[in-house]
């Protein structure tokens, strides 16, 4: 950091001009990134976006009273706030295309309405678990510059019957306060089919009310729910959203892209063989990825290596494999 820099951004501070601060930020984390300073960059980089949480969006838009339940006075939801960009979550072409897309009509929405159109505003994520649908709602939330409203299902769902309806509609409210970007994730949890015999009649319940709150909803948010079970879905339920957007897992070329990204922080051995890595993790989500590469790099970094070697990512993609084949065992049983 210069002497330039480093005065800039006490002064930020001191003035408490958080805009400048993260702008600054960020031109420091980029410069570390072009000397190579990739272990720097990343530590700075998750130090900056771990703790953008609600403290320090005040100067975006006042933050109401947070919603609890009536029950246990549980919080149901979280306000965050997230810096990152597209180059952060490694999609493919088609999926990436369809929310610029719609990150393209949200700030274009003049525009659009001088011809009575609006911009798509929910949004359903849906595929396999670690394929980036909520890192994803959180680089959307740092484009649009929305703070990110995560709903916790586990303080929605009560044991009290009319309870949920109504820890939903106090949501639906607290939504109608501000802009955000709301992200209720597991969505299938209150989405789920209508006709499933094996559901009580106050799950139905919900799930009618939600859909109506949904159907109904005409603010300036965001809605993305996501899920991994989709065919849990009533089919009442997908034609509430704007648009639908899968995310597959990734194939060879998006997986070489998610080692390459994870495992920068250090320098490769000369027989580090990233195509092959590629073709033996066919089958893996980028989750999976993203795991064996960070246990490979403890592994170098605590053998005290300043380098890591293919073998170090080998051992861990096998360990990462084990737990694949773990998962589907308890899954299935």
């Amino acid at each position: 950091m210069t002497s330039e820099k480093m005065t800039q951004i006490f002064e930020a501070f001191v003035k408490r001009d958080s805009d400048r601060f993260h702008k600054i930020a960020w031109e420091i984390i980029e410069a570390e990134k072009r000397k190579k300073h990739h272990l720097l960059a990343s530590q700075l980089k998750r130090i900056l976006t771990e703790n953008s949480g609600a403290s320090n969006i005040n100067h975006i838009q006042q933050i109401p009273p947070i919603p609890r339940d009536n029950e246990k006075g549980f919080r149901l939801l979280d306000v965050k706030k997230f810096f990152l960009d597209w180059d952060d979550v490694i999609l493919s072409p088609n999926t990436e295309g369809v929310l610029k897309q719609i990150v393209k009509e949200l700030e274009n929405e003049n525009v659009l309405a001088t011809y009575g159109l609006k911009p798509k505003r929910k949004v359903l994520f849906y595929g396999p678990p670690g394929t980036g649908k909520t890192l994803t709602a959180k680089v959307m939330n740092s484009i649009i510059g929305y703070p990110l409203v995560f709903v916790r299902f586990e303080s929605v769902i009560s044991s009290y019957l009319g309870e949920t309806a109504s820890n939903l509609r106090k949501i639906f409210d607290f939504i109608e306060k501000g802009k955000w970007v709301i992200l209720f994730d597991e969505f299938d949890i209150i989405g789920k089919q209508r006709d499933d015999s094996t559901e009580h009649g106050e799950i139905k319940r919900v799930v009618n009310n939600f859909m109506l709150m949904l159907e109904n909803y005409e603010g300036d948010s965001v809605i993305i729910a996501s899920t991994n079970h989709p065919h849990l879905l009533d089919v009442g339920v997908w034609r509430r959203f704007d648009e639908i957007v899968y995310f597959a897992l990734p194939d060879k070329e998006r997986r070489n892209k998610i080692f390459e990204k994870y495992l920068r922080v250090l320098k490769k051995d000369k027989n580090f063989d990233l195509t092959k890595l590629s073709e033996e993790t066919e089958g893996f989500s980028g989750a999976d990825i993203e795991q064996a590469c960070i246990d490979a790099l403890k592994m170098a970094i605590l053998s005290g290596k300043d380098f890591i070697s293919f073998g170090d990512v080998k051992e861990a993609v096998s360990r990462q494999e084990k737990k694949r084949e773990a998962k589907k065992v308890i899954k299935y049983e």
